[in-house]
């Protein structure tokens, strides 16, 4: 009886382009970048990401690392959070930002978009309740203004608060003066960015480039 020799590595990338199209040179790219990330161990962790320069002035840098270690990400209907995640685990969430193909149907579309929109919302409704709320809001309304040195807390706030207001009057519709808007739901979320082709522009250069060109 023969005895496959195929490693992990190789099973794992065969499963990875049936699954989200992706091709086995893509995911060899893939593969270097996780290990010059994790230092050539079999896992990834937070100060693995922290450590990306590139990160460092982004000012959602700790929402997007987060997104790596949130097991809402994973493909596997579950909840909470790890600690480290294998290669495996890194690949499902490196798929979300996958353009779409060419060639697809009017339905994949839309599913490869709600699929981005839930890992974007994801990102924000970081308590999992299913609504981002005023104070997650200004969280990262204040983390997107931070780099401006011109803005006080107090200032951030305000902006936040109006913007959720705004995001309101077009979620519901109109609202009576005692009326208290819990936040926005994942509904809401895609309704608001409603022409905005995520699905197309939502994407990554780790898919494309040689790992020499890649952040370090």
């Amino acid at each position: 009886m023969a005895v496959c020799a195929c490693t992990r590595f190789d099973f794992c990338s065969k499963v990875a382009c049936f699954l989200f199209s992706v091709s086995l040179e893509q995911i060899g790219v893939l593969h270097k970048r996780f290990k010059q990330l994790s230092h050539n161990e079999e896992t990834l962790r937070r100060d693995h990401l922290n450590g990306i320069p590139d990160l460092a002035c982004n000012p959602i840098r700790s929402q997007i690392i987060e997104a790596f270690f949130d097991r809402r990400n994973f493909r596997q209907n579950i909840e909470g959070t790890v600690d480290e995640i294998n290669f495996e685990q890194f690949l499902v969430v490196m798929s979300h930002f996958k353009p779409p193909r060419l060639h697809i149907t009017e339905e994949q579309r839309e599913s490869i978009r709600r699929e981005k929109l839930r890992f974007l919302f994801n990102m924000h409704d970081t308590d999992n309740d299913g609504t981002i709320t005023l104070e997650e809001y200004r969280h990262v309304v204040e983390e997107l203004l931070s780099l401006s040195e011109t803005l006080e807390k107090d200032t951030a706030q305000s902006i936040a608060d109006a913007a959720m207001l705004e995001v309101a009057s077009i979620s519901m519709g109109h609202m009576e003066p005692d009326e208290f808007y819990e936040g926005i739901t994942f509904e809401h979320f895609s309704k608001l960015l409603n022409g905005f082709e995520i699905e197309s522009n939502m994407n990554i250069r780790f898919l494309y480039t040689d790992t020499m060109n890649l952040c370090k």
